[in-house]
């Protein structure tokens, strides 16, 4: 989903510079590079992207350990300790159903 964002004209100039230098293809490209350097030096913003995400119910518990850079038993820590109820998806009768088929075949 395409998104317009402004950004101060020095900006717009050296990303066409070093895409004119041939080191990105494009302006996406640089700036897709520049948001991935920003979330990976900037731990504690990505970590709040993602508490966020997972509170919005946007990603799933273990996309938002994973966007985090976590295992998901760390990120149920940091959900705990800032008070944010952790949400077990509900399943349907008839995936239960299913489950529950699967698990007396592997015990057969």
């Amino acid at each position: 989903m395409p998104s317009a964002y402004s950004i101060p004209k020095i900006y717009e100039k050296e990303i066409k510079a070093i895409v004119n230098a041939g080191y990105y293809s494009n302006k996406s490209e640089v700036v897709r590079d520049a948001l991935r350097s920003f979330f990976e030096s900037k731990i504690q913003l990505r970590l709040a992207a993602a508490v966020e995400l997972y509170k919005e119910g946007e990603v799933t518990l273990s996309k938002a350990a994973e966007l985090a850079g976590m295992t998901t038993i760390e990120f149920k820590e940091i959900l705990k300790d800032r008070g944010i109820r952790i949400v077990v998806p509900e399943k349907s009768k008839k995936e239960l159903d299913k489950q529950i088929q699967r698990m007396g075949k592997i015990r057969g």
